[in-house]
């Protein structure tokens, strides 16, 4: 039986290692075998590949290229595994048997890296208002140790000297530098949650816009630009800098590819009132207004020619772009128009109600302020516990326009949680059922806050409780019991499995505690999430628990992963497993026992057999 292997089970994907493998595919040729330290590896035959895509290798030392102090180093931060897991937290969730929703609360760079295998090209919409660098406080590590450990440090969870939440002032020379650091692994990383016609929206101002497009159009590509939103975050006119009254901000647009489109929006109060007309007896279905049916003999596609007598009696002799069969429909749907005096060139009626709606625009200068998002806390809180919410307006005016039913929503900069309770809001508006996912780090609360003396100690804590006290509000304006006003809680730990590390002062002791490598604060839930991740499944899948021969056995996603974590495993509850595999019929069936918890070597050698006659390939132990 082999074991979860440390290397390739016991972190999160590595993204290396999958470019490596898709470029192989490709370029057979230009791959060597090789070898380091962990063995056996193709390394990559430089000469070889550029020989491959001839005159596309671009060598020229002068060309337009954007960098700064760091880059390559955030570059690799991005494609170094994580090797922490997410913890589930009941306690604190909502509806946690029944919710699709999921509030991770950790650093979002790792919970980045470990949602990887779970939920790659699953993510419809990203929206996220990350901080603006406008020379306040931002946190990121001044020095870097390993990924998971530098997070336990600069949140203050464990101890060590060189890590803190530290201002970043315009006068500092790694101004940018650090925003940039900051913000371009976690763009690659999203980038490849995203479906390929998803979308990412991101909130910026002045300060970083320039910056923000160069790392998106080098990540997400400059033909996947879809457009730049002005919004008006503010009506009132006050000189905030250099004598400039800054009301307006923007929501950049990309999409994953070239098949990412907008959806239409509703048709405005104010369109409609300038190209529609009041119903009429004539007319009387709504407002409505009439299409011209004629083609004009410059253009191309031809059309139909015949006679059209007017209810007048007058004829006329035109193109028109319906075949005379079409025409009668319509004339027998009582939708032409024929002008005032009924002898006109006949014209199409359509109804605003009918209508498919209109392209949205890049000029929001209608749609809530930041004011609306603080009267939003204030309605939930009565404290105004937070400074910088988005309106939740906002945001479902961009899911309207990127989301349909059962797609996923990210933000990874979730703050006071304004995504989730949009999200909420407009499956209630439109009977659609959106998931989504809240990532927000635990950042503490200043001591002198209106937010910490009112009894939240951390960010994360004000968003848990805003998704809460937003959907009691909500539920009481539902009338449909679909509505998803749950969230699963995970935060953010190392591992449930504790690695090897023998110890040459005192081999046996280490030898003997590694018997048991599973964490001992750590519960069987613990680990079922960890295994999860580790196989790329939902962290919101139906999981069943049976009692098969006495023990507990885990039943996730109908049998696609079988988990059994008791000791003392006898070939009677081998065989009950085996047997589930003909009950549930999965395509694929894994299952997962831990290491020691076999009753002896015998049992454990049997049991791969045992479920490979079954048609279960898979058989690990951790």
């Amino acid at each position: 039986m082999d074991k979860l292997d440390p290397k390739t089970d016991g972190t999160s994907q590595d993204i290396v290692a999958d470019n490596i493998d898709k470029l192989r595919e490709l370029f057979p040729d230009a791959f060597t075998e090789g070898s380091d330290a962990d063995g056996p590896r193709w390394k990559v035959d430089f000469g070889a590949l550029k020989a491959c895509l001839g005159e596309y290798v671009e060598d020229e030392r002068e060309r337009y290229n954007f960098t700064w102090n760091g880059k390559a180093r955030a570059r690799r931060i991005a494609q170094t595994p994580s090797a922490g897991t997410l913890r589930p937290c009941p306690e604190e969730s909502v509806n946690w048997d029944t919710t699709q929703n999921l509030f991770i609360e950790g650093d979002n760079l790792e919970v980045l890296k470990l949602l990887q295998k779970s939920y790659h090209k699953q993510v419809k919409m990203i929206y996220i208002d990350p901080p603006y660098n406008t020379g306040g406080e931002f946190i990121y590590p001044d020095r870097f140790q390993d990924n998971l450990d530098t997070y336990l440090r600069y949140t203050g969870q464990v101890d060590g000297e060189g890590f803190k939440t530290s201002a970043n002032a315009e006068s500092a020379g790694r101004y940018h530098t650090n925003w940039l650091n900051m913000m371009y692994p976690r763009l690659r990383l999203a980038r490849n949650l995203l479906k390929d016609d998803g979308v990412i929206f991101v909130s910026i101002d002045d300060h970083e816009v320039q910056n923000l497009r160069q790392i998106m159009d080098e990540i997400f590509g400059p033909e996947n630009f879809i457009t730049t939103i002005m919004r008006k975050r503010k009506k009132e006119i006050s000189s905030d800098s250099k004598n400039v009254a800054i009301q307006g901000e923007y929501i950049i647009a990309y999409g994953k590819s070239e098949t990412t489109k907008f959806l239409f929006e509703p048709l405005s109060e104010s369109y409609i009132s300038k190209s529609y007309r009041e119903p009429t007896e004539q007319f009387p279905d709504g407002k409505w207004r009439p299409v011209p049916i004629t083609v004009s003999k410059g253009l191309s596609g031809g059309g139909y020619r015949y006679l059209i007598t007017t209810p007048s009696g007058k004829t006329h002799d035109r193109l028109w772009a319906y075949p005379e069969k079409g025409y009668k429909k319509l004339e027998a749907k009582k939708r032409l128009y024929f002008g005032s005096d009924n002898s006109g060139i006949p014209q199409r009626v359509i109804y605003a109600h009918e209508s498919s709606g209109q392209p949205t625009t890049n000029y929001w200068d209608n749609s809530a302020t930041n004011k609306k998002g603080k009267k939003e806390i204030l309605s939930l809180f009565e404290e105004n516990i937070y400074e910088t919410p988005k309106p939740t307006s906002l945001i479902t005016r961009l899911a309207s326009l990127s989301s349909k039913n059962n797609d996923i929503i990210l933000d990874f900069f979730a703050g006071s949680c304004s995504t989730a309770h949009a999200i909420m809001s407009l499956n209630l508006s439109d009977s659609l059922q959106r998931r989504f996912f809240m990532v927000q780090l635990p950042e503490v609360c200043s001591e002198t806050s209106v937010a910490y003396k009112t009894g939240f100690n951390t960010i994360a804590d004000i968003g848990k409780e805003r998704i809460r006290r937003a959907a009691t509000d909500l539920k009481e304006k539902a009338t449909s019991r679909d509505l998803d006003l749950g969230f699963k809680v995970y935060k953010l730990s190392k591992s449930n499995i504790v690695p090897w590390t023998p110890s040459t002062g005192d081999l046996k002791t280490s030898l003997f505690d590694s018997v048991d490598n599973i964490r001992h604060d750590r519960s069987e839930a613990d680990v079922l999430s960890e295994l999860l991740l580790k196989y790329g499944l939902d962290l919101a899948v139906p999981i069943e628990e049976r009692d098969i021969d006495g023990k507990n056995v885990h039943i996730i996603g109908a049998g696609a992963l079988v988990v059994c974590l008791a000791d003392s495993v006898d070939l009677e509850l081998v065989n009950g497993i085996a047997a589930l595999k003909a009950e549930l019929a999965p395509e694929v069936m894994r299952v997962v026992f831990k290491d020691n918890g076999f009753a002896d070597d015998v049992v454990k050698t049997n049991a791969v057999q045992i479920l490979r006659q079954a048609g279960v390939e898979d058989v690990k132990s951790l």
